[in-house]
């Protein structure tokens, strides 16, 4: 059971195939779709979503269900832009990116990134699209990255990680998911010899610069300016590393060794200058603040303890709170003292997003809970069972519309009407 769940933290994603294409994909917004969700947490890559107006409250039946389709296995999680959906999965002997009439849930294109990844535990891709300016990137557990164009999958170019860079991927397969950062893409691959760390010019695929030698972790980077600096932040297999983007040059490192090597949760920034961190097997939480030593970035420990311990997924601050999965219990953390405000059991492991006030919830166990976002207590106003299987793989919210898989479908669900 051990292995089983450190597997969930890691989730915290050539040659085209044709395909009947009965839609297109839309090359404005609809009219219904007033936001997207480009990335692996979002726009800011964590896990808040800015829009208003969602049911307050669910009837006994939950939200209707606008489609559902089914997909192959995998954990990637779900980007949105456009009115397409964009995720990934396993057919066979490959590893495949989709995209999705965000409408209808029908298939407009799909490419080979990579092989299949096969594991006990779960099957194919963990990390998510990233998708900017028109082009979609993704990272395979087995090391391929692809950059295709976003409306018709016209493959732009590919690295195969391993064979080129040395990358290592860990016991689950590689789950950074590609940042990008101006004119570069990031990806965290875990190569030796100063390849661990690798930024590519994102319209062609060459290689701009290369950095560090550690093994990597599960979870995506996120960049912040902090102390002066730009700062590209990574969770690495045993420590939190900070790089400066345009050169791969570190900062400051923090050791954070966690059972199994499962860092998996996306650290969360907190401005001006605080960083949140946490992971699973009783080694909890920390709150870093990054600040200026003779002109120089540095990084100081603020408070640490076992209060929220994500190894499933990722917490959200929201509202001027931690809220999260402190391993099987749902929690809300003051991020100024590490101090539990309160906790709830029975969700199992799951995972989350805020929005509008409330938060939403998926259980491990399938089942989707709606719930108000309050330091107060926990206060339940929907929920509803969407799947028998495991689910590891966090929504995703756009346009009103929430989209949630399993290992077997991916389903659509209307939160406005």
């Amino acid at each position: 059971m051990r292995v089983i769940r450190s597997l969930a933290a890691i989730l915290g994603c050539c040659i085209m195939l044709p395909l009947a294409i009965a839609e297109q994909a839309q090359p404005t917004k609809p009219d219904w779709q007033t936001a997207d969700w480009p990335q692996w947490r979002g726009e800011r890559r964590d896990g808040v979503s800015s829009e208003r107006g969602l049911l307050s409250n669910w009837p006994e039946s939950g939200p209707k269900e606008i489609w559902r389709q089914p997909l192959g296995e995998g954990f990637s999680a779900i980007s949105v832009v456009d009115g397409v959906l964009y995720t990934q999965y396993v057919s066979g002997e490959d590893a495949m990116l989709v995209a999705l009439s965000a409408k209808s849930g029908k298939r407009l294109w799909q490419l080979r990134t990579g092989k299949r990844f096969s594991d006990s535990y779960g099957n194919g891709p963990r990390a998510t699209p990233t998708v900017d300016a028109g082009v979609v990137f993704a990272l395979d557990s087995s090391g391929g990255l692809v950059a295709a164009n976003a409306k018709n999958g016209r493959e732009l170019w590919r690295h195969d990680l391993v064979a080129q860079y040395g990358a290592r991927p860990p016991r689950w397969g590689l789950a950074s998911s590609p940042l990008v950062e101006g004119d570069q893409l990031i990806v965290h691959a875990g190569g030796d010899n100063g390849r661990s760390v690798l930024a590519f010019d994102r319209h062609d695929g060459r290689l701009i610069w290369s950095s560090r030698d550690e093994k990597p972790g599960y979870a995506a980077p996120i960049v912040v300016d902090a102390a002066g600096h730009r700062q590209l932040i990574l969770f690495a297999g045993d420590r939190l590393v900070s790089l400066d983007p345009s050169s791969g040059a570190t900062f400051w490192e923090w050791t954070w060794k966690t059972d199994w090597g499962v860092n998996a949760s996306t650290p969360i920034w907190i401005a001006p200058d605080r960083l949140f961190l946490s992971s699973g097997y009783s080694k909890g939480a920390t709150m870093l603040r990054l600040l200026a030593r003779e002109g120089e970035a540095a990084v100081e420990e603020v408070w640490r303890n076992r209060e929220m311990r994500n190894k499933f997924s990722s917490s959200v601050l929201y509202e001027g709170m931690l809220f999260g999965f402190d391993d099987s219990s749902l929690k809300c953390v003051d991020p100024k003292t590490g101090e539990t405000s309160w906790r709830q059991r029975g969700l199992g492991h799951g995972s989350l997003i805020a929005v509008d006030g409330k938060l939403l919830l998926l259980s491990d166990r399938g089942k989707l809970v709606l719930a108000a976002a309050s330091a107060d207590g926990y206060a339940e106003l929907g929920a509803t069972q969407l799947f028998e299987t495991k689910t590891w793989t966090v929504p995703t919210l756009a346009g009103g519309r929430l989209y949630v898989r399993d290992e077997k479908e991916i389903v659509a669900l209307d939160l406005v009407h």
